[in-house]
């Protein structure tokens, strides 16, 4: 899975993703992110599911509710305080959405946590729905 953690950026889809938001000063990287695990057909797979979710994360962190600060979101902390915006309300629901999704049957994010334990990586899903949804 390329994962050593439940959280956000606990992941190397999430990290390789966070690179290209350094290159942006808006949120059409995060939108994007978005846009595409929503728009998978049947199935969404754990890429676009793990960076979806990134995304989602650094709306929070822009609403000042982040649920990841460590070594792995130091280069979004630091994006987050250089482009000072605030995501629209429809940018949210349609996170809330996504975070929906993630959880869901078709979710291969959710088969492959399902394997390995998915107490903490459900409760850190339901930490971001809660922190993107205040």
């Amino acid at each position: 899975m390329g994962a050593w953690s439940h959280e956000p950026f606990g992941n190397d889809d999430a990290n390789d993703w966070a690179y290209d938001l350094e290159s942006v000063n808006d949120l059409s990287l995060v939108e994007t992110a978005l846009d595409q695990a929503l728009e998978a057909e049947d199935y969404l797979e754990a890429p676009e599911a793990s960076t979806a979710v990134a995304a989602v994360e650094v709306l929070a962190k822009l609403r000042g509710r982040g649920t990841q600060t460590d070594s792995y979101t130091k280069k979004i902390d630091e994006w987050v305080k250089s482009v000072n915006i605030q995501p629209g309300p429809e940018l949210i629901k349609k996170a809330m959405r996504l975070l929906a999704r993630v959880v869901s049957e078709n979710s291969e994010l959710k088969e492959l946590w399902d394997e390995a334990g998915p107490d903490e990586w459900v409760a850190s899903i339901t930490a971001l729905h809660k922190a993107i949804s205040s």
